[in-house]
């Protein structure tokens, strides 16, 4: 059976990375290509087992580290939280964590990226990276 586009996509990814396409890491980075949420270690592995039951989670920790220093996905430290994960090829993005429920929002502003643009250049810098997460309490 020949691979699909996907897997075909999700293989390029990690090879390019400089890893060796296994069988573990395709299960792992498609879950976090497939996540429409910021999913923990555990949860990775979780659903990564559902394809593969190979997958420890012990391999889960250290792909995703491996991955993660490859810059093939990011991880997002919140603060009091396990750490999440998100591929990297994903478009620039804020978050918004809400304290009670720990839900990651997802947001672009045009306005915020422009003043932090004009904030770097008064004082000097051009920005090179950045990451934004306002932690929230829904209003009642």
């Amino acid at each position: 059976m020949a691979p699909n586009t996907a897997d075909q996509i999700i293989d390029e990814t990690i090879r390019n990375s400089g890893l060796r396409v296994t069988r573990q890491r395709r299960a792992i980075y498609r879950v976090l290509s497939d996540a429409e949420d910021h999913p923990d270690a555990p949860e990775v592995h979780k659903r990564a087992q559902a394809s593969d039951l190979k997958v420890s989670l012990a391999t889960t920790y250290r792909t995703l580290a491996e991955l993660a220093d490859k810059g093939v996905v990011t991880r997002l430290t919140l603060e009091g939280e396990p750490t999440r994960f998100e591929t990297s090829d994903a478009p620039h993005h804020d978050h918004i964590i809400d304290l009670e429920s720990g839900e990651v929002v997802e947001f672009l502003s045009p306005e915020i990226e422009e003043l932090q643009r004009q904030v770097a250049r008064q004082h000097g810098y051009e920005i090179v990276f950045h990451r934004l997460q306002l932690y929230c309490r829904k209003k009642t």
